[in-house]
């Protein structure tokens, strides 16, 4: 078994039911659940099935996620592509509570490294607008990267302080996710170097303090009749039912709708604990201030945009629409987006490309958010093919992409970058910083 902390093991001996903690502490004895959530956003789960390199078994909690025995399901062409998001089982649990429905304005406020804010992604299927926050810049980072592979063409990347949101935006959002930062008592088994060596009950009360504040900010920001879903990978009570019973003493504004704890003796995953939350239409404590955040209207100088749709016309078979030009880039904004001018952002819907003298160069976020059917070039490979591990590593294929050009590259049918195709030869132009 793991070297759990005595701390940790006295309490759960403490507060689990005597019948169970037996089976509890069992589970430190064996490896921890692998799991993988199909993106919807590129392929269905049916459809992804017919074609996935792994054993799959379905996660009762999220449509899209099954179990895996996979080692590195983060090696295969078919990640690289965006097709799933390698992902905790019980981790799914969280973002299904919020019901996120397409035209939405949803913000997760905790977002990196990217799986919860992507599933809410896939449930708002491109539409409305996706706030996804995180405080750490380097967190931010991997979150940005992590929508951009993803094909996510709906969401903000922001890197700011939640209380700094909540004095931008009010009242604002339709649904909010917290998975707040926590001590990290279910992630003993899957994390354990990481977990166990930062677990203390110090460090079990600092955490339920900032998840105080987070909650404060978050509160502000959600509209009235908005709902918003608080969870934590901890089993600690500070953490999860403590919390949940100061938030609505301190909130009388809200009501719980619901909250569920997932314990690894008992179902198929780690630790994990989810609240759903729902705010009244009215009556609020007089804190909170509806949203006074302008929308942003799209420009794009003339020369710009014939650039672009000239770009459009010969290598695409698509029409972008809410075009932005920003710097001499380029952007297809989300519906409904705000003035972010005052805000550090790092992602604004998607990044088309550069204007450079008179010419335009696509962007790697541009061919992620398109499908394979998208591109007028187009080089198709199979994910076994030797020429898709050379590609992806950044170097040029032998390959006919149908004529001369910007062309995708395609593994299984779905883009995984742009090439630049000259007499049977394709030029890499994947980012020197994604290549394997």
């Amino acid at each position: 078994m793991l070297s759990l902390p005595e701390k940790f093991v006295q309490r759960m001996r403490e507060r689990l039911p005597a019948e169970e903690r037996e089976a509890f502490f069992a589970v430190y004895d064996r490896p921890p659940y692998r799991g993988l959530r199909v993106n919807s956003l590129k392929i269905s789960a049916a459809e992804f099935m017919k074609i996935s390199p792994f054993s799959l078994r379905p996660v009762p909690w999220e449509p899209n996620g099954f179990y895996t025995d996979a080692e590195k399901p983060g090696g295969h062409p078919f990640h690289f592509a965006g097709l799933y998001y390698s992902q905790e089982p019980s981790a799914m649990c969280a973002a299904p509570l919020l019901s996120a429905q397409p035209g939405e304005r949803v913000l997760d406020l905790c977002a990196a490294p990217g799986g919860k804010g992507t599933q809410l992604a896939a449930a708002m299927a491109g539409r409305g607008l996706l706030v996804l926050n995180e405080p750490v810049l380097a967190r931010a980072q991997t979150l940005s990267r992590n929508v951009e592979r993803l094909g996510v063409k709906n969401a903000v990347v922001l890197n700011e302080m939640p209380e700094r949101l909540a004095a931008f935006f009010g009242e604002y959002f339709d649904k909010i996710l917290v998975d707040a930062p926590c001590s990290g008592e279910g992630m003993f088994r899957k994390n354990p170097v990481e977990a166990i060596g930062e677990w203390s009950e110090e460090n079990v009360q600092m955490c339920a303090a900032r998840q105080r504040g987070i909650l404060q900010s978050a509160a502000k920001m959600l509209r009235p009749g908005g709902r918003l879903v608080y969870s934590t990978c901890t089993f600690a009570e500070e953490e999860d039912e403590g919390q949940v019973s100061d938030y609505l003493l301190s909130h009388p504004e809200m009501r719980l709708l619901e909250s569920r704890k997932l314990y690894p003796h008992r179902e198929a995953g780690e630790g994990h604990f989810a609240a759903l939350f729902e705010k009244a239409e009215s009556g609020a404590n007089g804190d909170f201030c509806p949203s006074s955040v302008r929308a942003v209207r799209p420009r794009v100088s003339r020369e710009g945009e014939k650039v672009y749709r000239r770009f459009e016309g010969e290598f695409l078979h698509i029409c972008a629409e809410r075009l932005h030009e920003a710097g001499g880039i380029l952007y297809a904004l989300p519906e409904g987006m705000f003035d972010w001018r005052d805000l550090r952002v790092l992602r604004v819907g998607v990044r088309l490309g550069e204007l450079k003298n008179g010419r335009f160069e696509p962007s790697h976020s541009l061919a992620m958010s398109l499908g394979g059917e998208a591109f007028s070039l187009c080089v198709r490979l199979a994910a076994d093919d030797a020429r898709t591990g050379k590609f992806l590593r950044g170097e040029g294929i032998e390959a006919d992409a149908g004529g001369k050009g910007w062309c995708g590259v395609c593994v299984g049918g779905f883009p995984v970058g742009w090439g630049k195709a000259a007499d049977g030869f394709v030029k890499n132009h994947i980012p020197k910083g994604l290549r394997l």
